[in-house]
């Protein structure tokens, strides 16, 4: 067999070449025996009881998780604990669930930094209720960069309504999961991405106008979602983000009251969100779980009663 001339050897092997390197660039990891790695972070804790339950909520996520994907390999850090740099090279998916705005964990140090290392090279993004929220001029921009979307205050609202998702798109994500409703601090009107990526809204539904019986303020109101629930518009409370460079992301505006975590469908829900953001294979009907009353009564932050503080 007569050999390639080397000019057109190398017009060939370049591409491959190319290709090899932005493909390792953006892939995910795996641990040793090829499992993904999902880090879940926790914040400190905020709130009254049962509400920004931070660390029970990701033990209970992660005791879910290991009912249902045993593919996957998981770690817990509560109470703001940071991971380590080789931990977090390491991670498949990288969950927050905190206190977010101004005081979210991730403002704290080079985290952005070290996130955006991350996510460049393909990483999973998932935040869970007031962790969707940041500074426009601080976090903002990476949030829409990672997960397509994130609160804006001024811009965005955190009103606690019942919401009725009757319907779901067709997604990884939505897999085995059916409509549900559940009362919760579900947020809307957040600020998406418009530029490359694939955004899905996941849930969506028609605030009610009694979501805005407040006066405007940071996250209660303004003359922009005035008008969109004026004109009945639909709102995502939650959605998934695939980067145009590779990576996924995931929001979920939900999770204020830690009962709602004993609703199969929207535990399932974040379940396999987490999966998918991992690129781990969704099961054809979601990640399946058992959360009992002594699962929900498990590690409780101890906690005065008092009045709830907003958002």
């Amino acid at each position: 067999m007569k050999p390639l001339h080397p000019q057109l050897t190398m017009q060939l092997i370049i591409p491959i070449l190319v290709a090899l390197i932005f493909g390792l660039s953006t892939a995910a990891a795996r641990t040793a025996d090829g499992k993904a790695l999902v880090l879940l972070l926790a914040g400190k804790p905020s709130h009254g009881p049962g509400q920004h339950e931070h660390n029970a909520g990701v033990l209970l996520l992660a005791n879910a998780l290991k009912q249902g994907a045993p593919n996957a390999v998981l770690k817990t850090y509560l109470n703001a604990e940071w991971p380590g740099a080789a931990e977090l090279d390491a991670a498949d998916t990288i969950l927050f669930y905190c206190d977010g705005g101004k005081g979210h964990l991730l403002l704290e140090e080079q985290r952005l930094a070290a996130l955006e290392k991350q996510m460049d090279r393909g990483a999973g993004f998932v935040a869970l209720h007031y962790a969707v929220e940041f500074p426009a001029d601080r976090g903002g921009p990476q949030a829409l960069r990672w997960m397509g979307g994130f609160f804006e205050a001024n811009w965005s609202v955190n009103p606690t309504w019942t919401a009725n998702y009757s319907s779901l798109p067709k997604h990884p994500v939505t897999q085995g999961v059916r409509p549900f409703s559940t009362l919760d601090e579900w947020y809307f009107h957040m600020q998406f991405s418009v530029e490359g990526g694939t955004l899905t809204s996941l849930l969506s539904e028609v605030p009610p106008a009694s979501t805005l019986i407040r006066k405007d303020g940071p996250h209660e109101g303004n003359p922009a979602v005035r008008a969109a629930v004026a004109a009945h518009e639909p709102q995502a409370t939650a959605w998934a983000y695939e980067r145009p460079k590779g990576g996924r992301g995931f929001g979920f505006t939900g999770g204020h009251f830690h009962r709602n975590w004993a609703n199969d469908e929207q535990r399932k829900l974040v379940l396999n969100a987490i999966l998918w953001t991992a690129h781990v294979e969704v099961p054809e009907n979601g990640v399946e779980s058992r959360i009992t009353e002594s699962d929900l009564a498990a590690n409780l932050d101890p906690k005065p009663i008092k009045p709830q503080v907003r958002p």
